[in-house]
């Protein structure tokens, strides 16, 4: 996803950038979990959202 909100293009939702608030919303969201728990997901196995998707599924 685009740093510069006023750009138009396609988000990357392939990545999770936890230094941006809109992304961290986004993916709580997505996933169904709060702010710690992407970030130890993340932690755990990168930024990748595929992964941290299946780290989610497999550590809940």
């Amino acid at each position: 996803m685009s740093d510069d909100l006023t750009q138009r293009g396609e988000p990357d939702r392939s990545r999770i950038a936890l230094n941006e608030d809109h992304e961290i919303r986004y993916w709580t969201e997505r996933f169904g979990v709060s702010e710690g728990r992407l970030r130890e997901a993340v932690k755990s196995v990168g930024n990748s959202a595929d992964d941290v998707g299946e780290w989610l599924k497999g550590n809940t």
